[in-house]
């Protein structure tokens, strides 16, 4: 289980908690601009815009699970297990393979609009990456500073949907996520009126009762409600280590605590990362379970004309300032 967001402090920031029960040694992944990328059913691309994100290496190929490009797009992929239905190849289509799809929209398309054209011509097909990695079952938020889209694939159709919550997390679909919200339009960061009854001198006894009735359980449904009101009701910051702190806070709302949320067969699912991208400059901040001080790597102190990705490990193990 995952949760996406975006959030607009002057620069544009966007980032995920990636919440699993084991690790797939995960690191900060930068591709070059002429890093070749051969497409299963769609050719080569021997030149793209660069990117930065999250994901793991496999026989030299990057699997992204967010991103930015150097251009200020950003997109994550969280999983919608039951839901995600992919197609084989069509002609007359760009037919990319669910893992392909991440460095295919962020390589090639500068905003949503060029996403959104893109898409119009993508048919996402279930390739495996190889015989150990079968398709993950995906849905997808793409946004720049301007506008959010969630991209889903299910039996029903390919479907692109505006995102104005500029929130994603995983089941069900986008649509049924969003109506949800009109469950707690009630929901304030302001102290509650007296709307019970006028016949009760009924009054707040505590700050933060305007958000009473929040969900606080861990589901995705609730994860996303949480989120949103989190994200929405967030002001701006005056600097930028201001607001990547802030953006922190906002995905610190639904992460997951070890031992909270239990898996068949023993050990329990943990926010395993935390990241936060500022699209504007380039550069990914990111925390790790076992680490909370924030770690940045930023795209633009590397040759970004190069051939060959560039890998920074994870940082592990809790870094504790002695004050005294």
């Amino acid at each position: 289980m995952c949760t996406a967001a975006k959030y607009l402090s002057g620069d544009f920031y966007f980032g995920r908690t990636l919440d699993n029960g084991c690790s797939y040694n995960e690191e900060v992944i930068i591709t070059p601009r002429r890093r070749r990328f051969a497409y299963r059913d769609a050719g080569c691309v021997q030149a793209h815009y660069a990117m930065i994100g999250v994901g793991c290496v496999r026989d030299g190929y990057p699997l992204y699970y967010d991103g930015i490009n150097e251009r200020g797009l950003a997109m994550a992929g969280l999983n919608f297990v039951g839901y995600a239905v992919y197609n084989n190849p069509v002609a007359g289509k760009d037919n990319i393979a669910q893992f392909e799809f991440i460095p295919w929209i962020l390589g090639g398309c500068g905003t949503v609009a060029d996403a959104r054209r893109a898409l119009a011509r993508i048919n996402i097909t279930g390739a495996a990456f190889d015989s150990q990695m079968p398709a993950a079952q995906l849905h997808w938020i793409i946004a720049d500073r301007n506008e959010t889209i969630v991209v889903e694939s299910t039996a029903a159709g390919f479907n692109v949907y505006d995102n104005p919550v500029g929130v994603l997390t995983n089941n069900p679909t986008f649509p049924e996520q969003q109506f949800n919200l009109n469950n707690y339009m009630g929901l304030s960061p302001k102290p509650p009126a007296n709307k019970f009854s006028d016949k009760l001198e009924l009054k707040t006894y505590c700050l933060g009762m305007g958000a009473l009735g929040m969900p606080g359980d861990l589901s995705s449904q609730s994860r996303f409600v949480r989120a949103a009101f989190t994200a929405l009701n967030s002001p701006c910051c005056e600097t930028d280590v201001e607001s990547v702190g802030q953006f922190f806070h906002i995905l610190g709302s639904v992460e997951q605590t070890k031992g909270s949320c239990a898996l068949d067969g023993g050990g329990y699912e943990t926010t395993l990362y935390t990241s936060c991208m500022n699209a504007t400059r380039g550069v990914l901040y990111y925390t790790c379970y076992d680490n909370r001080q924030i770690t940045a790597v930023d795209m633009h102190k590397v040759n970004l004309d190069g051939t060959m990705i560039i890998r920074y490990p994870f940082i592990h193990g809790e870094r504790i300032f002695a004050q005294n």
